[in-house]
């Protein structure tokens, strides 16, 4: 079983009681490696009055565990473990906010700019947010894995089961609204796109398909001019 990598952050005898159970401890613990990658920090309250310490703390983007007799309001770290503690109890702590985190973080799908919580059922785009049915997550999670155009039939085949209740029209209401509801919040119109092959997920043009689209327009445009010219010189009898 993976265990966590676990920083410490506290006075001596914080640290020297933690080693003594290091044994016992369902994580592995470290005072002074730096460097190395932390899943989890777990900070002694007295840790804040060095400045060194305070700088890595914040900066870091590990899962933060305020250690300290008092809960402090004003502190925004992930757990606190309310000390004087036990061995069971600090095991606990720390399998318990690493478990709901790294829930959290398998339920989050990130989407060109955006993020798509499942578990919260939301899209977001920075601070803003859109809230999704299930079928709509169904959705963006079906265009996410195809790299290509989907069919209605194979939406409804993968998303619907072939419901004897839908058809292709349930697809087509369900694509209406979700564009809908991303357009009205996020003001984003070609956020879902369709052609004669089905519906996609817009992707940003590469400097070579913008070419590509642009010879294809001057292509159009001569063709339509060489018809007008054959046109003009035709004659009528």
């Amino acid at each position: 079983m993976h265990k966590l990598n676990v920083l410490i952050f506290g006075p001596s005898s914080f640290i020297a009681t933690l080693d003594e159970l290091k044994p016992f401890l369902k994580f592995n613990p470290f005072t002074d490696n730096l460097n190395k990658e932390y899943e989890v920090i777990i900070i002694h309250h007295e840790a804040l009055k060095d400045k060194n310490s305070k700088n890595f703390i914040e900066k870091s983007s590990a899962i933060k565990i305020y250690a300290s007799r008092k809960k402090d309001s004003s502190c925004s770290y992930d757990a606190h473990l309310e000390l004087p503690t036990s061995l069971k109890e600090i095991n606990a702590i720390v399998e318990n906010i690493a478990a709901k985190f790294k829930f959290s973080k398998n339920s989050s799908i990130k989407i060109k700019n955006y993020l798509l919580n499942k578990n919260e059922k939301k899209l977001y785009k920075q601070s803003n947010f859109v809230i999704l049915t299930e079928k709509e997550i169904q959705l963006l999670e079906l265009f996410l894995k195809e790299k290509k155009a989907i069919s209605k039939d194979n939406i409804l085949s993968v998303v619907w089961n072939y419901s004897a209740d839908a058809d292709t029209h349930t697809v087509e209401t369900h694509i209406y609204r979700l564009r809908k509801k991303i357009n009205d919040k996020f003001h984003d119109e070609k956020f879902i796109l369709n052609n004669k092959e089905g519906y996609y997920l817009w992707k940003k043009e590469t400097r070579l398909q913008k070419i590509y689209l642009q010879l294809s327009i001057e292509k159009e445009s001569l063709n339509q001019k060489k018809v007008k010219g054959v046109l003009k010189e035709r004659k009528i009898n």
